[in-house]
């Protein structure tokens, strides 16, 4: 399973996607059956992009996630390239569009 690193405040999560070139952020909520169900998915799916970094921000944690991010529900899946958000995805997901879409993306900014 791919590791994950919890942000547990606003400047960590700007932290997070700054720093690394490939972040995907996990925005999810403790009350959410959904989010519970796909974060495994999620992290399985992240093993095959290893230069991808995986962070989880608790939307009710850290509520102005969603003000500076636009988050509307929950989960929201979202992937930063340099810090420019490329994608994202809510609520419900296709993993097998979401990972050819990760693919298309991971090949073009890993590749030499």
């Amino acid at each position: 399973m791919k590791e994950i690193e919890n942000l547990s405040n606003y400047a960590e999560v700007e932290a997070f996607i700054n720093e690394h070139e490939l972040s995907f952020l996990y925005v999810s909520r403790p009350d959410c059956s959904v989010c519970h169900a796909i974060l495994p998915k999620l992290r399985a799916l992240l093993e095959h992009f290893p230069q991808m970094k995986l962070g989880q921000v608790n939307a009710l944690q850290v509520e102005e996630v969603a003000g500076h991010l636009s988050i509307f529900t929950a989960p929201t899946l979202l992937l930063f390239v340099k810090g420019k958000e490329y994608l994202r995805e809510d609520r419900f997901v296709r993993f097998a569009d979401l990972e050819e879409k990760l693919a298309r993306i991971y090949e073009f900014y890993t590749s030499d």
